[in-house]
């Protein structure tokens, strides 16, 4: 885990954990005990002692002095220091997952951690944004990240390709779902993934962006980035509804399963769409936008999709606010927009609570596909409630999928749509579960307050999971500084789709 040596790192820990503190004085004095414990508190307690307590107490005197009543309509609230120091701990936390576990030979990112499993290609994507965002925020130095990045395209670029069923890590430019991480190599029978190829992709775009200079390292990382995305075949996964397929299995040909309606692909359409060798023509986006299902949700018209990844995913790589397409030209709002309404209809849901679920808030809420307990069922308050392990847990209209487990990711991938709601949620989730919660690679990928622990108030999830962590880290970069947005936007591929797309107005004027 880098290091915390900078006077920055000491205020922003400061605040931080002042409002720990705070949160217990405040349990205590409503007699409920509530000790939060933190792995990044002891280090920092071992490291400055008494000076840092003293930095904290006196934060929370300051923290305390300012403290407003509770509101239940939606808060106005200004970016105070305290938050900026939150999410400053957060995007560090969530960096140290990328950065400490990819493969030292492949660069391969684990899909969860530390469990050991596979590799997912997509969290190998959100892997090498997040490098990006290392540099920028001083965690690690461009060369170093430079170096870690041609390690990993050189590997990807060399990885064999080829329609035979074992030996292989994809065909056709596609790479399969998941990989062994040492070698490379497709992991069992899983599929050949469009989407998964597609969030992969757009890390290597981003950072075929970023990497400019001319010096050998840099050339040679724009030249991988280059071949990787020229080399997928768009067209041979195109169906007779000039719709994507989501997989392909060389045991049995090409899932049925379309990408059709609103869900995280429009980031691969728009990459499909840009493609200087093998594009696929607008009317594939005609054919997507046929699927939406618009409605009405906790108040808030929108398109709708239950799970808060699919209004994430797209938006962690591309800015939508202020450009069109013709549906949502036609609906009078934009997609980002309408990502912030998925998420203001979640947090609505939440308050209500038509599920009885404990814990469940304006300051805890978020359902997403993420880990559960276990795939059983229970009693809760007299009715039977199926809980599951993973799941696409998710709340729109026609689509609730709620078991009482909340994954921070679907908090946090959302900041920048929704920050005045989002924000003191995650810092509700950091001070009042502490570490339990929060570890060394950030926040645990679920929680759930209702699930019976023998000895415990709390389910929480062992794992860290690679496609989680992406979007707490990028979106919170976004929010603050745009980042990737602002990579995105000059890189020409991307423009190139989204204009084949039908989007005009905004930033690409």
């Amino acid at each position: 885990m880098p290091s915390l040596d900078t006077a920055n790192d000491l205020r922003s820990l400061a605040y931080i954990h002042a409002a720990v503190i705070q949160s217990s004085f405040r349990t205590l004095c409503i007699g409920h005990i509530h000790l939060p414990s933190s792995h990044l508190t002891m280090k920092v307690f071992s490291r400055y002692g008494m000076f840092y307590l003293l930095l904290a107490c006196l934060a929370w005197c300051g923290l305390v002095s300012c403290e407003k009543k509770k509101s239940v309509s939606i808060p106005n609230r200004p970016v105070l220091a305290s938050d900026e120091a939150l999410l400053d701990t957060l995007e560090r936390l969530h960096f140290t997952y990328f950065w400490e576990t990819a493969h030292p030979r492949t660069g391969l990112i684990p899909d969860r951690a530390p469990t050991e499993t596979f590799s997912s290609i997509a969290a190998v994507g959100f892997g090498l944004t997040a490098y990006l965002v290392g540099v920028e925020r001083g965690y690690i130095t461009r060369q170093q990240a430079a170096e870690r990045t041609r390690q990993t395209l050189k590997f990807l670029w060399e990885a064999p390709q080829d329609s035979v069923s074992a030996g292989i890590a994809g065909y056709k430019g596609f790479f399969y779902h998941f990989l062994n991480p040492s070698t490379g190599q497709r992991y069992q029978q899983v599929e050949l993934s469009t989407i998964d190829t597609g969030l992969l992709l757009a890390g290597i775009l981003s950072i075929q962006t970023y990497f400019d200079h001319q010096d050998p390292i840099e050339k040679e990382i724009h030249q991988y980035a280059d071949s990787i995305y020229r080399r997928v075949d768009w067209t041979w996964f195109l169906n007779q509804h000039q719709a994507l397929s989501m997989g392909w299995h060389p045991e049995s040909g090409f899932l049925e399963s379309e990408w059709v309606g609103y869900n995280e692909a429009m980031i691969l359409y728009i990459l499909a769409l840009g493609s200087p060798t093998h594009p696929l023509q607008p009317e594939s986006w005609s054919a997507w936008t046929k699927g939406y299902q618009w409605a009405t949700f906790e108040g808030q018209e929108h398109l709708n999709f239950g799970p808060l990844f699919g209004h994430q995913y797209s938006h962690m790589y591309i800015d939508f606010k202020g450009i069109h397409d013709a549906y949502t030209e036609a609906k009078g709002i934009d997609y980002f927009e309408n990502s912030r309404r998925a998420t203001l209809s979640q947090w609505a849901y939440a308050k209500k609570n038509p599920g009885g679920f404990t814990g469940y808030s304006d300051k805890l809420w978020g359902l997403t596909a993420c880990d559960g307990p276990k795939d059983t069922t229970l009693n809760l308050n007299g009715r039977s409630v199926t809980v599951h392990s993973y799941w696409a847990r998710g709340a729109a209209e026609g689509y609730i999928n709620d078991d009482g487990t909340i994954a921070p990711t679907a908090t946090g991938g959302s900041v920048p749509f929704a920050p005045e709601v989002c924000i003191p949620t995650l810092r509700e989730m950091y001070t009042r579960f502490g570490g339990r919660l929060v570890g060394a690679y950030g926040f645990k990928d679920a929680f759930n307050l209702s699930y019976p622990v023998p000895g415990d108030s709390i389910w929480v999830d062992k794992d860290y999971l690679g496609i989680d962590q992406g979007p707490i880290l990028l979106q919170i970069e976004n929010h603050r500084s745009g980042l990737v947005w602002n990579l995105m936007k000059r890189n020409p591929y991307i423009v190139q789709g989204l204009q084949k797309a039908g989007f005009k107005g905004g930033w690409l004027q």
